[in-house]
């Protein structure tokens, strides 16, 4: 396999970048330093809100592109790169598909914060771990802040509980189950392949000289933008078709061993 042509590296994070728990490998860290001598530059991609991003990656923040929030949001260094938000009315549809539903636990993001029902301890405990910014509020639909995504979770299964509620609002809106708890939906063009491809376009990069790794469907635009597209081991079944070829798991330094080929 010929990397020689690979100018940029994307990556999901959670299930992906991170291991199971949440954590990216000091090896990681050292192969960046590589990639950075060869002047390959490293995009990380994730549903994850921003600053949680940077919190994973700070060490390294000023040399990484930043794309939230599913492809809703990025940035490099202070410089906002890109913001994609969903309209006021499309908010409260979401939350009114989910009304009736029990147990889900709709968040609203937001640039510096997101907000989030406050009516279940045990999640707002687990929020912390992928929202630094957050807070918990009554009524959701007086928020008076710009929502670049409405993150869902269900603590059984996503794809079963949440996402037959909101498959109706594919096409004016993009809905995505991004993680076995997760579904995730925002404005149509706020994906992770809407802005993996103004990345190439500001970069003026081909499908040739990106490499491009994911775990779950909210991956699946960005990998298909990439002739060098990773699934992991544990990724979800449409992201093995998707994608051009396979690595080891999110445990066994799947996106590591890749990267040291490269470098």
């Amino acid at each position: 396999m010929d990397f020689s042509q690979i100018k940029m590296v994307v990556s999901d994070m959670d299930g992906t970048l991170l291991n199971s728990d949440h954590q990216v490998s000091d090896r990681f860290f050292e192969i960046f330093e590589a990639l950075k001598k060869k002047n390959i530059q490293f995009v990380a991609a994730s549903g994850r809100q921003y600053h949680s991003m940077v919190d994973k990656l700070k060490t390294i923040k000023d040399d990484v592109i930043f794309v939230a929030e599913n492809g809703a949001f990025a940035k490099q260094k202070e410089q906002v790169l890109l913001t994609t938000a969903i309209e006021r009315s499309n908010v409260n549809q979401v939350l009114s598909a989910l009304s009736d539903v029990p147990n889900v636990h709709p968040v609203l993001c937001c640039n510096n914060k997101a907000y989030a029902n406050g009516s279940s301890q045990d999640f707002l405990k687990l929020l912390s771990e992928y929202y630094t910014e957050f807070e918990a509020v009554e009524d959701q639909t007086k928020v008076d802040d710009q929502v670049l995504k409405v993150a869902i979770y269900h603590f059984e299964n996503s794809e079963k509980y949440i996402y037959p509620a909101v498959k109706h609002l594919e096409g004016p809106l993009k809905v995505k189950v991004s993680g076995s708890n997760w579904v995730d939906v925002s404005h149509k063009n706020a994906h992770k392949g809407y802005a993996l491809e103004k990345l190439m376009q500001h970069y003026g990069l081909s499908t040739d000289e990106v490499m491009v790794f994911g775990d779950y469907n909210n991956d699946l635009e960005m990998l298909e933008l990439s002739n060098y597209s990773f699934a992991m081991e544990n990724a979800h079944p449409n992201v093995k078709k998707v994608a051009k070829f396979g690595t080891s798991n999110n445990n066994d330094f799947g996106v590591e061993r890749v990267l040291e080929k490269l470098i």
